[in-house]
């Protein structure tokens, strides 16, 4: 009866270890350029180059903010207004810019500018957005690449250093997030 058992065991370790084999080997064989490592490339560029700092809406923990991770990278959230911005606050003298509390809207001489909603929301995100459109406005600084001038503080120029691959990740990430439905605000023209 023992030996039986130890038959048993060891015939099961063995398929284990040949399953993990293969599962692994398939794994490691993955061929480069597969939506998977895009995806993922494409993660690490959003998480390292500071899209969450201003595209994704704040929690404070311990006073600081973090990003909710209930709405990544939703942008400024659609119910929350801005205080009254004193005259003047803003100018060479003074204050250069304002952010709101989670960084998703920003005040200067601009005007008013919301971080936009990335998830890939057709009506609200950029769900209806195709890569070239995505591409080419990070390219030219231009909504789409041919709508209204993106505004500060969103780095385009540093995004249009980025290499197609880069860029075609990034959007590959982007829509691999649960569409979060926001309609963030128009930007405001400055006050004169």
């Amino acid at each position: 009866m023992r030996a039986r058992a130890w038959s048993v065991i060891i015939l099961v370790t063995a398929v284990t270890v040949v399953a993990f084999l293969a599962v692994s080997g398939a794994l490691s064989q993955q061929a480069p350029g597969t939506k998977t490592d895009i995806t993922e490339r494409g993660k690490y560029i959003v998480s390292t180059s500071g899209c969450h700092d201003c595209h994704s809406p704040k929690v404070f923990v311990a006073g600081l903010p973090m990003p909710d991770t209930t709405v990544l990278l939703s942008g400024y959230p659609a119910a929350m207004k801005l205080p009254q911005i004193p005259k003047g606050i803003v100018s060479p003298d003074k204050w250069g810019a304002l952010a709101s509390n989670d960084f998703t809207g920003w005040y200067g001489a601009w005007g008013v500018s919301y971080a936009a909603n990335l998830t890939p929301d057709s009506a609200t995100g950029i769900g209806s957005w195709t890569e070239d459109g995505f591409m080419w406005g990070m390219r030219s600084g231009k909504h789409l690449g041919v709508g209204r001038d993106i505004l500060p503080p969103m780095p385009w120029p540093n995004l249009a250093a980025m290499t197609d691959d880069d860029l075609k990740a990034v959007f590959a990430y982007l829509n691999s997030l649960q569409p979060i439905v926001n309609k963030v605000p128009a930007p405001i023209p400055p006050q004169k």
